[in-house]
Protein backbone atom coordinates (compact mmCIF):
# COMPACT_ATOMS: atom_id res chain seq x y z
CA UNK A 1 0.00 0.00 0.00
CA UNK A 2 1.48 3.10 -1.14
CA UNK A 3 1.63 5.95 1.92
CA UNK A 4 3.20 9.27 0.94
CA UNK A 5 6.66 7.76 1.21
CA UNK A 6 8.51 11.26 0.89
CA UNK A 7 7.11 13.32 3.44
CA UNK A 8 6.70 10.05 5.55
CA UNK A 9 10.58 8.75 5.40
CA UNK A 10 12.17 12.15 5.79
CA UNK A 11 10.60 13.06 8.97
CA UNK A 12 11.16 9.15 10.34
CA UNK A 13 14.58 9.70 8.93
CA UNK A 14 15.39 12.96 10.83
CA UNK A 15 13.57 11.69 13.83
CA UNK A 16 15.94 8.84 14.05
CA UNK A 17 18.80 11.33 14.04
CA UNK A 18 17.30 14.35 16.35
CA UNK A 19 15.71 12.08 18.45
CA UNK A 20 15.40 8.48 18.23
CA UNK A 21 13.07 7.73 21.26
CA UNK A 22 10.24 9.23 19.54
CA UNK A 23 10.29 7.30 16.62
CA UNK A 24 8.11 4.21 16.93
CA UNK A 25 5.47 6.39 18.81
CA UNK A 26 5.67 8.96 15.10
CA UNK A 27 5.03 4.96 12.92
CA UNK A 28 2.48 4.18 15.15
CA UNK A 29 0.73 7.49 14.69
CA UNK A 30 1.14 7.54 11.04
CA UNK A 31 -2.51 5.38 10.13
CA UNK A 32 -4.55 7.79 12.47
CA UNK A 33 -2.58 11.02 10.78
CA UNK A 34 -3.61 9.94 7.36
CA UNK A 35 -7.02 8.89 8.73
CA UNK A 36 -7.26 12.48 9.81
CA UNK A 37 -6.25 14.27 6.78
CA UNK A 38 -7.96 12.54 4.94
CA UNK A 39 -11.25 12.83 6.41
CA UNK A 40 -10.46 16.46 6.01
CA UNK A 41 -10.06 16.39 2.42
CA UNK A 42 -13.18 13.94 1.85
CA UNK A 43 -15.12 17.11 3.31
CA UNK A 44 -13.59 19.22 1.24
CA UNK A 45 -14.06 16.77 -1.85
CA UNK A 46 -17.81 16.83 -0.83
CA UNK A 47 -18.77 20.01 -0.13
CA UNK A 48 -16.52 23.13 -1.71
CA UNK A 49 -17.12 23.83 -5.14
CA UNK A 50 -13.95 22.11 -7.03
CA UNK A 51 -14.89 22.55 -10.91
CA UNK A 52 -14.07 18.85 -11.39
CA UNK A 53 -16.40 17.51 -9.68
CA UNK A 54 -19.48 17.41 -11.60
CA UNK A 55 -22.20 15.50 -9.63
CA UNK A 56 -22.62 14.62 -5.76
CA UNK A 57 -25.24 11.91 -5.61
CA UNK A 58 -26.21 10.41 -2.11
CA UNK A 59 -27.26 7.33 -1.47
CA UNK A 60 -28.43 5.85 2.09
CA UNK A 61 -25.19 4.80 3.34
CA UNK A 62 -22.69 6.64 1.20
CA UNK A 63 -21.80 9.70 -1.07
CA UNK A 64 -20.43 9.25 -4.83
CA UNK A 65 -18.79 11.99 -6.40
CA UNK A 66 -18.42 12.45 -9.96
CA UNK A 67 -15.91 13.55 -11.80
CA UNK A 68 -14.95 15.18 -14.86
CA UNK A 69 -13.02 12.67 -16.35
CA UNK A 70 -15.67 9.99 -15.95
CA UNK A 71 -14.99 8.22 -12.87
CA UNK A 72 -16.49 8.10 -9.54
CA UNK A 73 -15.37 8.96 -6.00
CA UNK A 74 -16.63 6.68 -3.05
CA UNK A 75 -16.75 7.40 0.76
CA UNK A 76 -18.97 7.67 3.57
CA UNK A 77 -21.21 10.96 4.33
CA UNK A 78 -19.59 14.41 5.04
CA UNK A 79 -20.62 16.34 8.14
CA UNK A 80 -18.96 19.59 7.01
CA UNK A 81 -19.30 20.57 10.39
CA UNK A 82 -17.56 17.28 12.35
CA UNK A 83 -14.46 17.34 13.99
CA UNK A 84 -13.89 13.79 15.42
CA UNK A 85 -15.16 11.77 11.94
CA UNK A 86 -12.67 8.75 10.86
CA UNK A 87 -12.52 8.19 7.52
CA UNK A 88 -10.36 5.36 6.44
CA UNK A 89 -10.68 5.23 3.15
CA UNK A 90 -12.36 6.00 -0.25
CA UNK A 91 -12.57 4.29 -3.62
CA UNK A 92 -11.83 5.81 -6.69
CA UNK A 93 -13.84 3.60 -9.01
CA UNK A 94 -12.28 0.10 -7.69
CA UNK A 95 -9.54 1.41 -5.97
CA UNK A 96 -8.93 1.91 -2.32
CA UNK A 97 -7.03 4.60 -0.81
CA UNK A 98 -6.14 5.11 2.70
CA UNK A 99 -3.86 8.14 2.25
CA UNK A 100 -4.79 11.66 0.88
CA UNK A 101 -1.48 12.18 -0.92
CA UNK A 102 -1.88 9.33 -2.68
CA UNK A 103 -5.54 10.10 -3.48
CA UNK A 104 -4.48 13.83 -5.02
CA UNK A 105 -1.74 12.27 -6.62
CA UNK A 106 -4.07 9.83 -8.74
CA UNK A 107 -6.43 12.90 -9.04
CA UNK A 108 -5.64 14.23 -12.57
CA UNK A 109 -7.07 18.59 -11.48
CA UNK A 110 -4.76 21.37 -12.28
CA UNK A 111 -2.21 21.78 -9.29
CA UNK A 112 -2.73 18.52 -7.64
CA UNK A 113 1.14 17.23 -7.62
CA UNK A 114 1.67 20.00 -5.24
CA UNK A 115 -1.22 19.59 -2.99
CA UNK A 116 -0.41 16.56 -2.58
CA UNK A 117 3.10 16.95 -1.67
CA UNK A 118 1.90 19.71 0.85
CA UNK A 119 -0.82 16.67 2.60
CA UNK A 120 1.83 14.36 2.44
CA UNK A 121 3.84 16.73 4.85
CA UNK A 122 0.64 17.46 6.90
CA UNK A 123 0.40 13.51 7.45
CA UNK A 124 3.71 13.31 8.51
CA UNK A 125 3.84 16.50 10.90
CA UNK A 126 0.66 15.59 12.50
CA UNK A 127 1.80 12.05 13.34
CA UNK A 128 5.14 13.93 14.47
CA UNK A 129 3.06 16.14 16.62
CA UNK A 130 0.48 13.28 18.23
CA UNK A 131 3.50 11.48 19.16
CA UNK A 132 5.32 13.81 21.56
CA UNK A 133 1.77 15.22 22.92
CA UNK A 134 1.87 14.46 26.62
CA UNK A 135 -0.38 17.10 28.21
CA UNK A 136 -1.47 16.89 31.63
CA UNK A 137 -5.10 16.72 32.33
CA UNK A 138 -5.92 18.97 34.77
CA UNK A 139 -6.84 22.53 34.44
CA UNK A 140 -3.78 25.03 33.25
CA UNK A 141 -3.21 28.33 35.09
CA UNK A 142 -1.31 30.10 32.44
CA UNK A 143 -2.68 31.35 28.70
CA UNK A 144 0.12 29.61 26.34
CA UNK A 145 -0.10 26.35 28.24
CA UNK A 146 -3.53 26.41 26.33
CA UNK A 147 -2.25 27.04 23.21
CA UNK A 148 -0.16 23.81 23.61
CA UNK A 149 -2.88 21.33 24.00
CA UNK A 150 -3.75 22.29 20.18
CA UNK A 151 -2.39 18.89 18.73
CA UNK A 152 -3.92 18.35 15.50
CA UNK A 153 -3.83 22.25 14.23
CA UNK A 154 -6.97 22.98 12.09
CA UNK A 155 -9.88 21.29 12.49
CA UNK A 156 -11.20 21.32 8.85
CA UNK A 157 -8.18 22.05 6.94
CA UNK A 158 -6.51 19.09 5.72
CA UNK A 159 -3.04 21.15 5.55
CA UNK A 160 -3.89 20.78 9.30
CA UNK A 161 -0.26 20.19 10.30
CA UNK A 162 1.87 20.99 7.17
CA UNK A 163 4.67 23.14 7.81
CA UNK A 164 6.95 23.07 4.75
CA UNK A 165 10.63 24.68 5.44
CA UNK A 166 10.65 23.22 8.62
CA UNK A 167 12.96 20.69 9.82
CA UNK A 168 12.21 17.54 12.08
CA UNK A 169 14.00 19.69 14.80
CA UNK A 170 12.82 23.08 13.79
CA UNK A 171 9.22 21.35 14.34
CA UNK A 172 10.23 20.28 17.64
CA UNK A 173 12.05 23.48 18.92
CA UNK A 174 9.20 25.91 17.93
CA UNK A 175 5.67 24.20 17.27
CA UNK A 176 3.77 24.58 20.47
CA UNK A 177 2.44 21.20 21.08
CA UNK A 178 5.98 20.36 21.54
CA UNK A 179 6.24 22.56 24.59
CA UNK A 180 9.53 24.06 23.87
CA UNK A 181 10.98 27.93 25.25
CA UNK A 182 12.26 29.69 22.08
CA UNK A 183 14.97 32.57 22.60
CA UNK A 184 13.91 35.14 20.66
CA UNK A 185 16.39 37.60 19.24
CA UNK A 186 16.47 41.28 18.07
CA UNK A 187 17.56 43.12 14.97
CA UNK A 188 19.10 46.61 14.85
CA UNK A 189 17.41 48.92 12.47
CA UNK A 190 17.78 52.82 11.99
CA UNK A 191 15.02 54.05 13.27
CA UNK A 192 14.87 56.19 10.83
CA UNK A 193 14.31 53.26 8.25
CA UNK A 194 11.13 51.97 10.30
CA UNK A 195 7.71 52.55 10.07
CA UNK A 196 6.76 52.61 14.02
CA UNK A 197 2.37 52.58 15.20
CA UNK A 198 1.72 52.76 18.86
CA UNK A 199 4.45 53.38 21.44
CA UNK A 200 7.58 50.81 21.19
CA UNK A 201 9.56 50.20 24.17
CA UNK A 202 12.66 51.46 25.76
CA UNK A 203 13.71 48.05 26.01
CA UNK A 204 13.79 47.50 22.66
CA UNK A 205 15.71 50.71 21.60
CA UNK A 206 19.26 51.67 21.44
CA UNK A 207 20.02 54.85 20.34
CA UNK A 208 19.15 56.10 17.04
CA UNK A 209 18.18 52.42 16.37
CA UNK A 210 14.71 50.41 16.68
CA UNK A 211 15.62 46.41 18.20
CA UNK A 212 13.05 44.42 15.93
CA UNK A 213 12.37 41.13 18.18
CA UNK A 214 12.91 38.23 15.76
CA UNK A 215 12.25 34.65 15.23
CA UNK A 216 15.43 32.03 15.20
CA UNK A 217 13.86 30.12 12.18
CA UNK A 218 12.84 33.46 10.37
CA UNK A 219 16.54 35.06 11.22
CA UNK A 220 18.54 31.80 9.95
CA UNK A 221 16.19 30.69 7.02
CA UNK A 222 14.80 34.11 5.38
CA UNK A 223 16.90 37.19 6.88
CA UNK A 224 20.22 35.07 6.93
CA UNK A 225 21.40 37.33 9.29
CA UNK A 226 22.71 36.90 12.92
CA UNK A 227 20.94 38.50 15.61
CA UNK A 228 21.32 39.54 19.24
CA UNK A 229 19.57 37.52 22.41
CA UNK A 230 16.28 39.02 23.83
CA UNK A 231 14.04 37.05 25.83
CA UNK A 232 12.88 33.76 26.28
CA UNK A 233 9.12 33.17 24.66
CA UNK A 234 6.65 30.58 24.68
CA UNK A 235 5.23 29.80 20.70
CA UNK A 236 1.40 30.02 20.73
CA UNK A 237 -1.32 28.51 18.11
CA UNK A 238 0.28 30.31 15.14
CA UNK A 239 3.57 29.68 15.56
CA UNK A 240 4.37 32.97 15.01
CA UNK A 241 3.21 34.78 17.88
CA UNK A 242 4.67 33.97 21.01
CA UNK A 243 4.20 34.87 24.60
CA UNK A 244 6.96 36.08 27.39
CA UNK A 245 7.30 35.51 30.60
CA UNK A 246 5.69 38.39 31.90
CA UNK A 247 2.89 38.10 30.28
CA UNK A 248 3.20 40.56 26.80
CA UNK A 249 2.47 38.44 23.39
CA UNK A 250 4.90 39.32 20.43
CA UNK A 251 3.85 39.12 17.01
CA UNK A 252 6.83 37.83 14.65
CA UNK A 253 7.35 38.13 11.04
CA UNK A 254 7.91 34.48 9.90
CA UNK A 255 7.51 33.79 6.49
CA UNK A 256 6.78 30.57 5.83
CA UNK A 257 3.18 28.83 4.75
CA UNK A 258 1.54 27.31 7.23
CA UNK A 259 -1.60 25.68 6.27
CA UNK A 260 -2.37 27.85 3.62
CA UNK A 261 -0.65 30.98 3.65
CA UNK A 262 2.83 32.71 3.78
CA UNK A 263 3.19 34.39 7.32
CA UNK A 264 4.77 37.63 6.81
CA UNK A 265 3.46 41.19 8.55
CA UNK A 266 3.11 44.28 6.09
CA UNK A 267 3.43 47.72 6.26
CA UNK A 268 -0.19 48.29 5.87
CA UNK A 269 -0.77 45.61 9.32
CA UNK A 270 1.95 47.78 10.99
CA UNK A 271 0.45 51.10 9.93
CA UNK A 272 -3.52 50.23 10.56
CA UNK A 273 -2.45 48.43 14.15
CA UNK A 274 -2.82 51.19 16.45
CA UNK A 275 -6.22 52.53 14.87
CA UNK A 276 -7.37 49.15 14.75
CA UNK A 277 -6.91 48.78 18.33
CA UNK A 278 -8.11 51.60 19.17
CA UNK A 279 -11.44 51.34 17.33
CA UNK A 280 -11.69 48.08 19.11
CA UNK A 281 -11.30 49.11 22.60
CA UNK A 282 -14.14 51.96 21.81
CA UNK A 283 -16.42 48.62 20.51
CA UNK A 284 -15.51 46.46 23.21
CA UNK A 285 -16.95 48.85 25.43
CA UNK A 286 -19.95 49.17 23.73
CA UNK A 287 -20.80 45.08 24.28
CA UNK A 288 -21.72 45.37 28.37
CA UNK A 289 -18.72 44.11 29.30
CA UNK A 290 -18.87 41.11 27.35
CA UNK A 291 -16.38 41.66 25.18
CA UNK A 292 -12.45 42.94 25.47
CA UNK A 293 -10.07 43.24 22.65
CA UNK A 294 -6.13 42.58 23.82
CA UNK A 295 -4.21 45.91 22.44
CA UNK A 296 -1.35 46.46 20.32
CA UNK A 297 0.81 48.36 22.59
CA UNK A 298 2.99 48.69 19.35
CA UNK A 299 3.91 47.83 16.08
CA UNK A 300 7.19 48.33 14.01
CA UNK A 301 8.45 47.43 10.80
CA UNK A 302 11.87 48.00 8.55
CA UNK A 303 9.82 48.45 5.64
CA UNK A 304 9.93 44.73 4.94
CA UNK A 305 7.36 42.15 5.54
CA UNK A 306 10.13 39.89 6.77
CA UNK A 307 12.09 42.21 9.55
CA UNK A 308 8.60 43.02 11.69
CA UNK A 309 7.45 42.51 15.10
CA UNK A 310 3.81 43.69 16.81
CA UNK A 311 3.52 43.83 20.59
CA UNK A 312 0.01 42.96 22.01
CA UNK A 313 -1.65 42.21 25.52
CA UNK A 314 -1.98 39.20 26.84
CA UNK A 315 -5.28 37.87 27.24
CA UNK A 316 -4.30 37.03 30.59
CA UNK A 317 -4.83 40.69 31.49
CA UNK A 318 -8.29 40.40 30.98
CA UNK A 319 -9.03 37.51 33.39
CA UNK A 320 -10.53 37.78 37.16
CA UNK A 321 -9.81 36.39 40.42
CA UNK A 322 -10.30 32.54 39.76
CA UNK A 323 -11.21 32.93 36.71
CA UNK A 324 -9.62 31.06 33.11
CA UNK A 325 -9.19 32.52 29.89
CA UNK A 326 -9.25 29.40 27.04
CA UNK A 327 -8.42 29.81 23.08
CA UNK A 328 -11.72 28.27 21.70
CA UNK A 329 -9.52 26.02 19.72
CA UNK A 330 -8.87 24.16 22.85
CA UNK A 331 -11.64 23.94 24.46
CA UNK A 332 -11.97 20.51 22.56
CA UNK A 333 -9.23 19.46 24.88
CA UNK A 334 -11.78 19.97 28.08
CA UNK A 335 -15.12 17.85 29.15
CA UNK A 336 -16.72 21.20 28.44
CA UNK A 337 -17.95 20.87 25.00
CA UNK A 338 -20.07 17.56 25.75
CA UNK A 339 -22.46 19.28 27.95
CA UNK A 340 -25.30 20.66 25.43
CA UNK A 341 -26.31 23.48 27.94
CA UNK A 342 -22.51 24.91 28.26
CA UNK A 343 -22.38 24.79 24.25
CA UNK A 344 -25.48 26.75 24.04
CA UNK A 345 -24.44 29.38 26.84
CA UNK A 346 -21.03 29.56 24.98
CA UNK A 347 -22.95 29.78 21.20
CA UNK A 348 -25.34 32.76 23.00
CA UNK A 349 -22.23 34.82 24.11
CA UNK A 350 -20.32 34.45 21.10
CA UNK A 351 -23.36 35.21 18.72
CA UNK A 352 -24.01 38.12 20.92
CA UNK A 353 -21.48 39.53 20.85
CA UNK A 354 -20.27 38.85 17.20
CA UNK A 355 -23.92 40.04 15.95
CA UNK A 356 -23.42 43.25 17.98
CA UNK A 357 -20.42 43.80 16.67
CA UNK A 358 -21.34 43.54 13.25
CA UNK A 359 -24.20 45.51 13.39
CA UNK A 360 -22.12 48.43 14.69
CA UNK A 361 -19.87 47.82 11.76
CA UNK A 362 -17.14 45.76 12.53
CA UNK A 363 -17.05 41.98 11.40
CA UNK A 364 -14.58 39.74 13.06
CA UNK A 365 -12.38 37.44 12.54
CA UNK A 366 -13.58 34.82 15.50
CA UNK A 367 -12.05 31.52 14.53
CA UNK A 368 -10.55 29.34 17.25
CA UNK A 369 -7.12 30.61 17.42
CA UNK A 370 -8.33 34.32 17.67
CA UNK A 371 -11.25 34.22 19.85
CA UNK A 372 -11.06 33.16 23.94
CA UNK A 373 -13.43 32.80 26.68
CA UNK A 374 -13.07 33.90 29.89
CA UNK A 375 -14.30 31.06 32.09
CA UNK A 376 -15.98 31.16 35.75
CA UNK A 377 -14.64 28.73 38.89
CA UNK A 378 -17.33 26.86 37.50
CA UNK A 379 -16.62 26.66 33.86
CA UNK A 380 -19.41 28.87 33.31
CA UNK A 381 -18.81 31.10 29.90
CA UNK A 382 -18.32 34.80 31.42
CA UNK A 383 -16.95 36.77 28.42
CA UNK A 384 -14.67 36.58 25.17
CA UNK A 385 -11.43 38.02 24.54
CA UNK A 386 -10.73 38.85 20.90
CA UNK A 387 -6.65 39.21 19.28
CA UNK A 388 -5.06 39.70 16.37
CA UNK A 389 -7.24 42.29 14.46
CA UNK A 390 -5.00 42.68 10.99
CA UNK A 391 -7.75 40.83 9.33
CA UNK A 392 -11.13 42.17 10.32
CA UNK A 393 -13.82 44.20 7.75
CA UNK A 394 -15.20 47.33 8.92
CA UNK A 395 -17.84 48.87 7.33
CA UNK A 396 -17.43 52.76 7.46
CA UNK A 397 -21.87 53.05 6.61
CA UNK A 398 -22.80 50.71 9.54
CA UNK A 399 -20.64 52.52 12.45
CA UNK A 400 -21.55 55.88 10.60
CA UNK A 401 -25.19 54.40 11.42
CA UNK A 402 -24.50 54.27 14.53
CA UNK A 403 -22.86 57.43 15.26
CA UNK A 404 -19.19 56.07 15.41
CA UNK A 405 -16.78 57.77 13.07
CA UNK A 406 -15.14 55.22 10.58
CA UNK A 407 -11.01 54.87 11.25
CA UNK A 408 -9.17 57.02 8.86
CA UNK A 409 -8.05 53.62 6.81
CA UNK A 410 -8.41 52.42 3.22
CA UNK A 411 -7.45 49.16 1.95
CA UNK A 412 -8.43 46.03 2.42
CA UNK A 413 -9.98 46.05 5.70
CA UNK A 414 -12.69 48.58 4.53
CA UNK A 415 -15.70 47.14 2.89
CA UNK A 416 -19.63 48.04 3.11
CA UNK A 417 -20.37 44.90 0.68
CA UNK A 418 -23.22 42.70 2.99
CA UNK A 419 -21.61 39.85 2.11
CA UNK A 420 -18.16 40.12 2.58
CA UNK A 421 -18.81 41.10 6.55
CA UNK A 422 -21.07 38.08 6.82
CA UNK A 423 -18.61 35.86 5.12
CA UNK A 424 -15.87 37.10 7.47
CA UNK A 425 -18.10 36.71 10.56
CA UNK A 426 -19.90 33.68 9.65
CA UNK A 427 -17.06 31.71 8.45
CA UNK A 428 -15.11 32.06 11.11
CA UNK A 429 -17.46 32.00 14.20
CA UNK A 430 -19.88 29.35 13.24
CA UNK A 431 -18.17 27.05 10.53
CA UNK A 432 -14.73 27.87 12.53
CA UNK A 433 -15.36 28.19 16.28
CA UNK A 434 -18.54 27.03 17.36
CA UNK A 435 -18.63 24.41 14.67
CA UNK A 436 -14.75 23.01 16.04
CA UNK A 437 -16.36 23.26 19.49
CA UNK A 438 -19.25 21.42 18.98
CA UNK A 439 -17.76 19.15 17.04
CA UNK A 440 -20.69 17.97 14.76
CA UNK A 441 -23.56 19.53 12.41
CA UNK A 442 -26.43 17.97 14.94
CA UNK A 443 -24.38 19.15 18.02
CA UNK A 444 -23.79 22.51 16.52
CA UNK A 445 -27.28 22.86 14.85
CA UNK A 446 -29.18 22.04 18.45
CA UNK A 447 -26.58 25.38 20.05
CA UNK A 448 -28.03 27.36 17.77
CA UNK A 449 -31.59 26.21 17.89
CA UNK A 450 -31.56 26.83 21.30
CA UNK A 451 -30.46 30.45 21.65
CA UNK A 452 -30.84 31.87 18.05
CA UNK A 453 -34.62 32.82 19.02
CA UNK A 454 -33.58 34.56 22.12
CA UNK A 455 -31.11 37.31 19.95
CA UNK A 456 -32.13 40.58 18.85
CA UNK A 457 -33.75 40.30 15.15
CA UNK A 458 -31.94 42.02 12.79
CA UNK A 459 -30.96 41.73 8.89
CA UNK A 460 -27.90 39.80 10.05
CA UNK A 461 -29.46 37.37 12.13
CA UNK A 462 -32.39 36.33 9.43
CA UNK A 463 -28.92 35.51 6.97
CA UNK A 464 -27.79 33.09 9.56
CA UNK A 465 -31.12 31.44 10.48
CA UNK A 466 -32.36 30.86 6.85
CA UNK A 467 -29.48 30.76 4.19
CA UNK A 468 -26.60 28.33 3.86
CA UNK A 469 -23.30 28.80 5.93
CA UNK A 470 -20.87 30.15 4.62
CA UNK A 471 -16.78 29.19 4.96
CA UNK A 472 -13.72 29.45 3.22
CA UNK A 473 -13.06 26.88 0.28
CA UNK A 474 -10.16 25.90 2.09
CA UNK A 475 -9.15 22.76 -0.53
CA UNK A 476 -9.98 24.68 -3.50
CA UNK A 477 -7.92 27.74 -2.43
CA UNK A 478 -4.95 25.63 -2.46
CA UNK A 479 -5.88 24.03 -5.65
CA UNK A 480 -6.29 27.70 -7.58
CA UNK A 481 -2.66 29.27 -6.38
CA UNK A 482 -3.24 32.28 -9.08
CA UNK A 483 -6.80 33.46 -7.98
CA UNK A 484 -6.04 35.72 -5.34
CA UNK A 485 -7.81 36.26 -2.13
CA UNK A 486 -10.48 33.69 -0.15
CA UNK A 487 -12.91 31.40 -1.69
CA UNK A 488 -15.62 30.49 -0.76
CA UNK A 489 -18.45 27.86 -0.08
CA UNK A 490 -22.22 27.12 0.86
CA UNK A 491 -22.27 24.70 3.76
CA UNK A 492 -25.54 23.26 4.69
CA UNK A 493 -27.34 25.24 7.47
CA UNK A 494 -26.89 23.02 10.27
CA UNK A 495 -30.26 24.07 11.70
CA UNK A 496 -31.76 21.73 8.43
CA UNK A 497 -28.75 19.90 7.74
CA UNK A 498 -29.41 17.29 5.28
CA UNK A 499 -30.20 13.63 5.95
CA UNK A 500 -27.23 11.49 6.37
CA UNK A 501 -24.67 14.32 6.52
CA UNK A 502 -24.09 13.52 10.22
CA UNK A 503 -22.92 9.65 9.84
CA UNK A 504 -19.46 10.44 9.21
Amino acid sequence: MYHSPTAEAEVAEELAAVRPGLLPRYTAELPGARAAVLTRLWRALAHEPLPWVTGRVSGAHSLALRLADGRTLHGPHADPYATGGHVAAVRLDRERYDDPARLMTDLPVPHAAGFAVELGHSVASLALSRADADHPKEWSARDWEWEQRVVDGHPFHPNCRSRPGFSVADQLAYGPEHRQVVELGTVAVPAAECLVSGDWPRELRDGKDLLLPVHPWQATHVLKRSYAPWRPAHPLMSLRTLALPDGPHVKTALSARLTSSVRDISAYSVGASAVLSALGTDLAARTDGLLHITRTLGAATAHSPDLAALLRESPQVYAGPGERVIPVAALPATSLPGSPGWLAAFARLALTVGLRLLDLGVALEAHGQNLLVVLAADSTPLRLVYRDLADIRISPARLSRHGITPPALTGRLITDDETTLRRKLFGSLVAGALAGTAGSGPALGAALSAVLPDLPRTPDLTALREGPLPAKALTLMRLSPDTPGDQWTALPNPLVLEPGTSDQ
